[in-house]
């Protein structure tokens, strides 16, 4: 299917990310079957669902990393399975991403964890990506940790540091992988309030992925449920409070009894 097969997104323009019909095995197990899911831009969408649902998978899908073995996945109309390699490799640049581990690399100070993808990716002087390095800290609150070592931070810095290098090539999406696992309820809700501001401050669409109930309905603006490799549900998150769907309701309730097993 070529991007022109594309409908309009709600905003008249095309969906910023647009998953069809994709399916994922690996050997024997298969961990997305006939999966759709869109997200419109500028919108915070929270991927709720069990631990080995997919989640992660779904990222690293939409970061053009896996390939689906049957399906389409598009980034702003470009099918990313038909693209040349330097095109994907533009688009990436696009997309922040932000891992559960943070995956700062323990070898670099945070300044240089930071600099790496500018240095990389472009043609900017230290002096530029130094400033760079600077704003994007500040926007989390870290501007006194360049000169660290990651092992110097505590989880909940780590967290935001990994935010703020995943925001220094200003991407349209960022994409967030259990962001809130392991820290205590504070430090939780301070990074979900900075995923919300960051998402009207930097005019980003959020994709978020997590099993937290909590965080989910203070983040979200639309939330999707991903059971068994389909989303089984989604939309706003008064819809998801009200929902019958059993499944859906065993899954926020933390019930033993019902459909999952």
């Amino acid at each position: 299917m070529s991007s022109a097969n594309q409908e309009p997104g709600a905003d008249g323009g095309m969906p910023i990310v647009d998953m069809k019909e994709v399916v994922l095995d690996f050997e024997e197990h298969c961990v997305l079957s006939r999966l759709n899911f869109r997200v419109e831009r500028k919108e915070r969408m929270v991927v709720l669902g069990q631990s080995g649902a997919g989640k992660s998978t779904l990222l690293r899908l939409i970061l053009g990393v896996l390939r689906p073995t049957a399906g389409e996945v598009f980034f702003r109309g470009d099918n990313l399975l038909q693209i040349p390699r330097y095109k994907l490799n533009a688009i990436r640049s696009r997309i922040g991403m932000v891992y559960q581990s943070s995956a700062l690399i323990s070898s670099l100070t945070v300044r240089d964890n930071l600099a790496l993808p500018l240095e990389e990716l472009t043609h900017k002087s230290r002096a530029e990506i130094d400033l760079i390095v600077e704003a994007k800290l500040a926007m989390v609150g870290m501007e006194e940790t360049g000169p660290l070592m990651p092992s110097e931070l505590s989880g909940g810095m780590r967290k935001r540091v990994a935010i703020a290098r995943a925001l220094v090539l200003d991407p349209e999406l960022l994409l967030f992988d259990e962001p809130t696992t392991g820290l205590d309820p504070v430090l939780a809700a301070v990074i979900d309030d900075l995923i919300i501001h960051l998402s009207t401050q930097a005019h980003a669409t959020c994709i978020v992925v997590t099993h937290e109930l909590v965080s989910a309905f203070r983040v979200a603006t639309r939330m999707a449920m991903l059971y068994r490799g389909r989303i089984i549900e989604e939309g706003e998150p008064k819809r998801f409070r009200q929902s019958s769907n059993p499944v859906l309701k065993q899954f926020m309730e933390g019930q033993v009894e019902g459909p999952i097993r």
